[in-house]
Protein backbone atom coordinates (compact mmCIF):
# COMPACT_ATOMS: atom_id res chain seq x y z
CA UNK A 1 0.00 0.00 0.00
CA UNK A 2 1.33 3.28 -0.85
CA UNK A 3 1.97 5.72 2.37
CA UNK A 4 1.08 9.32 1.90
CA UNK A 5 2.82 10.93 4.74
CA UNK A 6 1.95 14.03 7.03
CA UNK A 7 2.96 16.98 7.40
CA UNK A 8 4.75 16.17 10.59
CA UNK A 9 6.20 13.22 8.91
CA UNK A 10 7.41 14.77 6.01
CA UNK A 11 9.16 16.55 8.43
CA UNK A 12 10.77 14.11 10.21
CA UNK A 13 11.56 12.83 6.14
CA UNK A 14 13.30 15.73 5.69
CA UNK A 15 15.92 15.25 9.02
CA UNK A 16 16.51 11.82 7.97
CA UNK A 17 17.17 12.73 3.97
CA UNK A 18 19.63 15.80 5.17
CA UNK A 19 21.36 13.44 6.95
CA UNK A 20 21.40 11.12 4.41
CA UNK A 21 22.90 13.95 2.20
CA UNK A 22 25.71 14.87 4.37
CA UNK A 23 26.50 11.52 4.51
CA UNK A 24 26.72 11.43 0.76
CA UNK A 25 28.82 14.38 0.77
CA UNK A 26 31.14 13.08 3.08
CA UNK A 27 31.77 9.67 0.92
CA UNK A 28 32.19 11.76 -1.93
CA UNK A 29 35.24 13.76 -0.07
CA UNK A 30 36.62 9.87 0.18
CA UNK A 31 36.79 9.02 -3.12
CA UNK A 32 40.56 9.15 -4.23
CA UNK A 33 42.92 7.07 -5.42
CA UNK A 34 44.66 4.35 -3.03
CA UNK A 35 41.27 4.60 -0.72
CA UNK A 36 39.74 1.56 -0.20
CA UNK A 37 35.70 0.99 -0.83
CA UNK A 38 35.99 0.06 3.52
CA UNK A 39 37.53 2.93 4.45
CA UNK A 40 34.78 4.71 2.59
CA UNK A 41 32.00 3.09 4.75
CA UNK A 42 33.94 3.44 7.76
CA UNK A 43 33.54 7.02 7.59
CA UNK A 44 30.58 7.31 6.25
CA UNK A 45 29.35 4.97 8.83
CA UNK A 46 30.95 7.09 11.48
CA UNK A 47 29.64 10.60 9.89
CA UNK A 48 25.78 9.02 10.35
CA UNK A 49 26.28 7.70 14.01
CA UNK A 50 27.47 11.31 14.77
CA UNK A 51 24.40 12.90 13.99
CA UNK A 52 22.24 10.41 15.92
CA UNK A 53 21.10 8.34 13.14
CA UNK A 54 21.63 4.76 11.85
CA UNK A 55 22.49 3.37 8.44
CA UNK A 56 19.57 2.62 7.03
CA UNK A 57 21.57 -0.57 4.99
CA UNK A 58 23.65 -2.19 7.71
CA UNK A 59 21.71 -5.25 8.13
CA UNK A 60 19.18 -4.46 5.73
CA UNK A 61 18.06 -8.04 4.05
CA UNK A 62 21.78 -9.21 5.54
CA UNK A 63 23.68 -6.26 3.97
CA UNK A 64 27.20 -6.03 5.46
CA UNK A 65 28.23 -2.37 5.51
CA UNK A 66 26.61 0.96 5.43
CA UNK A 67 26.94 1.90 2.10
CA UNK A 68 26.76 0.26 -0.98
CA UNK A 69 29.78 1.27 -3.30
CA UNK A 70 29.79 -0.18 -6.66
CA UNK A 71 32.94 0.97 -8.80
CA UNK A 72 33.27 0.67 -12.84
CA UNK A 73 30.60 -1.71 -14.32
CA UNK A 74 29.25 -2.40 -10.79
CA UNK A 75 25.76 -1.77 -11.17
CA UNK A 76 24.71 -1.69 -7.75
CA UNK A 77 24.94 -3.27 -4.36
CA UNK A 78 28.76 -3.10 -4.34
CA UNK A 79 29.61 -4.99 -0.61
CA UNK A 80 32.67 -2.66 1.02
CA UNK A 81 36.00 -4.57 1.33
CA UNK A 82 39.67 -3.31 2.40
CA UNK A 83 40.69 -5.19 -0.45
CA UNK A 84 39.47 -2.86 -3.33
CA UNK A 85 41.69 -0.27 -3.62
CA UNK A 86 40.38 2.79 -5.76
CA UNK A 87 42.32 3.97 -9.00
CA UNK A 88 43.09 6.77 -10.84
CA UNK A 89 39.83 6.83 -13.97
CA UNK A 90 37.33 4.19 -12.26
CA UNK A 91 33.80 5.69 -11.59
CA UNK A 92 32.63 5.08 -8.17
CA UNK A 93 28.67 4.92 -7.12
CA UNK A 94 27.79 5.28 -3.59
CA UNK A 95 24.43 4.50 -2.09
CA UNK A 96 23.54 5.54 1.34
CA UNK A 97 20.89 5.92 3.61
CA UNK A 98 20.11 7.22 7.10
CA UNK A 99 17.59 6.41 9.75
CA UNK A 100 16.24 9.00 11.73
CA UNK A 101 13.58 9.33 14.27
CA UNK A 102 11.57 6.45 12.21
CA UNK A 103 12.26 7.65 8.66
CA UNK A 104 14.64 6.76 6.07
CA UNK A 105 16.10 9.12 3.63
CA UNK A 106 18.29 7.13 0.41
CA UNK A 107 20.42 8.54 -2.14
CA UNK A 108 23.22 7.68 -4.79
CA UNK A 109 25.84 9.75 -6.81
CA UNK A 110 28.58 7.87 -8.83
CA UNK A 111 31.47 9.98 -8.13
CA UNK A 112 34.69 10.37 -10.47
CA UNK A 113 38.16 8.79 -8.74
CA UNK A 114 40.96 11.93 -10.29
CA UNK A 115 40.32 12.30 -13.58
CA UNK A 116 38.26 9.82 -15.61
CA UNK A 117 37.84 8.92 -19.37
CA UNK A 118 35.79 11.57 -21.38
CA UNK A 119 33.09 8.24 -22.19
CA UNK A 120 32.95 7.42 -18.33
CA UNK A 121 32.40 11.43 -17.94
CA UNK A 122 29.69 11.20 -20.26
CA UNK A 123 27.91 8.34 -19.00
CA UNK A 124 28.17 10.14 -15.50
CA UNK A 125 26.52 13.70 -16.90
CA UNK A 126 23.82 11.88 -18.65
CA UNK A 127 22.63 9.49 -16.08
CA UNK A 128 22.54 12.26 -13.45
CA UNK A 129 20.48 14.44 -15.50
CA UNK A 130 18.17 11.57 -16.54
CA UNK A 131 17.84 11.53 -12.36
CA UNK A 132 16.54 15.16 -13.36
CA UNK A 133 14.18 14.93 -16.02
CA UNK A 134 12.77 12.47 -14.02
CA UNK A 135 12.31 14.63 -11.11
CA UNK A 136 10.43 17.29 -13.39
CA UNK A 137 7.49 14.31 -14.02
CA UNK A 138 6.97 13.99 -10.16
CA UNK A 139 4.17 16.48 -10.35
CA UNK A 140 1.22 15.89 -8.40
CA UNK A 141 -1.76 13.41 -10.30
CA UNK A 142 1.00 12.37 -13.08
CA UNK A 143 1.81 8.58 -13.33
CA UNK A 144 4.56 6.72 -12.45
CA UNK A 145 5.24 5.97 -15.87
CA UNK A 146 5.33 9.87 -16.34
CA UNK A 147 8.52 9.17 -14.37
CA UNK A 148 10.28 6.16 -15.85
CA UNK A 149 9.38 7.67 -19.86
CA UNK A 150 11.83 10.38 -19.01
CA UNK A 151 14.03 8.75 -18.17
CA UNK A 152 14.35 6.48 -20.43
CA UNK A 153 13.54 8.72 -23.50
CA UNK A 154 16.63 10.75 -22.42
CA UNK A 155 19.16 8.32 -22.05
CA UNK A 156 18.56 6.26 -24.93
CA UNK A 157 18.64 8.83 -27.31
CA UNK A 158 21.87 9.26 -26.25
CA UNK A 159 23.10 5.34 -26.72
CA UNK A 160 22.54 4.22 -23.48
CA UNK A 161 20.17 1.46 -21.99
CA UNK A 162 18.52 1.77 -18.55
CA UNK A 163 18.64 -1.44 -16.35
CA UNK A 164 15.37 -3.43 -15.78
CA UNK A 165 15.91 -5.72 -13.14
CA UNK A 166 16.17 -3.14 -10.58
CA UNK A 167 13.68 0.43 -9.57
CA UNK A 168 13.52 2.86 -7.52
CA UNK A 169 11.04 2.62 -4.60
CA UNK A 170 8.56 4.29 -2.56
CA UNK A 171 10.53 5.40 0.64
CA UNK A 172 9.54 6.72 4.52
CA UNK A 173 9.35 4.81 7.63
CA UNK A 174 11.10 1.65 5.49
CA UNK A 175 13.01 1.87 3.57
CA UNK A 176 11.51 0.17 0.47
CA UNK A 177 7.77 1.35 -0.04
CA UNK A 178 5.17 1.26 -2.50
CA UNK A 179 5.49 1.94 -5.31
CA UNK A 180 8.25 0.75 -7.18
CA UNK A 181 9.35 3.67 -9.65
CA UNK A 182 10.82 1.71 -12.71
CA UNK A 183 13.23 4.15 -15.00
CA UNK A 184 11.32 3.17 -18.12
CA UNK A 185 7.93 2.80 -19.19
CA UNK A 186 4.89 4.45 -20.85
CA UNK A 187 3.50 7.74 -20.06
CA UNK A 188 0.07 7.85 -18.50
CA UNK A 189 0.55 4.39 -16.92
CA UNK A 190 1.25 3.10 -13.60
CA UNK A 191 0.65 4.85 -9.82
CA UNK A 192 -0.99 8.17 -9.60
CA UNK A 193 1.75 10.45 -7.77
CA UNK A 194 -0.37 11.82 -4.82
CA UNK A 195 0.82 14.96 -2.87
CA UNK A 196 2.01 13.76 0.66
CA UNK A 197 3.74 10.29 -1.39
CA UNK A 198 7.72 10.49 -0.79
CA UNK A 199 9.83 8.30 -3.37
CA UNK A 200 13.27 7.55 -4.32
CA UNK A 201 14.08 8.01 -8.12
CA UNK A 202 17.08 6.48 -9.06
CA UNK A 203 18.87 5.94 -12.68
CA UNK A 204 21.31 2.50 -13.08
CA UNK A 205 22.12 3.42 -16.19
CA UNK A 206 25.04 1.19 -18.69
CA UNK A 207 27.16 2.36 -21.38
CA UNK A 208 26.38 -1.11 -23.09
CA UNK A 209 23.56 -3.73 -22.96
CA UNK A 210 21.12 -3.48 -20.12
CA UNK A 211 21.54 -7.12 -18.76
CA UNK A 212 23.24 -7.64 -15.65
CA UNK A 213 24.10 -10.30 -13.29
CA UNK A 214 23.90 -11.20 -9.96
CA UNK A 215 27.77 -12.12 -8.24
CA UNK A 216 28.62 -15.27 -5.91
CA UNK A 217 28.29 -12.98 -3.22
CA UNK A 218 24.45 -12.55 -3.64
CA UNK A 219 24.29 -8.76 -3.59
CA UNK A 220 26.99 -7.00 -6.08
CA UNK A 221 25.32 -6.97 -9.35
CA UNK A 222 27.74 -6.11 -12.69
CA UNK A 223 26.92 -5.51 -15.94
CA UNK A 224 26.84 -8.78 -17.91
CA UNK A 225 28.55 -6.88 -21.33
CA UNK A 226 31.39 -5.45 -18.22
CA UNK A 227 31.22 -1.84 -20.10
CA UNK A 228 30.98 0.84 -17.13
CA UNK A 229 27.28 1.84 -15.10
CA UNK A 230 25.96 5.16 -13.09
CA UNK A 231 23.98 5.22 -10.53
CA UNK A 232 22.04 8.68 -9.45
CA UNK A 233 19.34 8.85 -6.70
CA UNK A 234 17.31 11.11 -4.72
CA UNK A 235 14.28 10.92 -2.70
CA UNK A 236 11.23 13.78 -3.51
CA UNK A 237 8.44 14.92 -1.78
CA UNK A 238 5.02 15.08 -4.28
CA UNK A 239 3.59 18.46 -3.41
CA UNK A 240 0.96 20.52 -4.77
CA UNK A 241 3.70 22.96 -5.59
CA UNK A 242 5.58 20.22 -7.51
CA UNK A 243 8.43 17.82 -6.73
CA UNK A 244 10.75 18.95 -3.63
CA UNK A 245 14.08 17.42 -3.71
CA UNK A 246 14.50 16.15 -0.02
CA UNK A 247 17.86 14.63 -0.08
CA UNK A 248 19.90 18.30 -0.72
CA UNK A 249 22.91 19.45 1.53
CA UNK A 250 22.10 22.34 3.51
Amino acid sequence: MVSVKTARELSLMRDACRISAQALRVAGEAVKPGVSTLEIDTIVRSFIEKQGASPSFLGYGGFPASTCISVNNVVIHGIPSKDKILEEGDIVSVDVGAYYKGYHGDNAYTFPCGKISANAQALLDATRESLYEGIKQAAAFNRIGDIGNAVQRYVETRSYSVVRDYVGHGVGAKLHEDPSVPNFGTPGRGARLIPGMTIAIEPMINEGTHYVRVMGDKWTVKTLDGKLSAHFEHTIAITPDGPKILTLCE
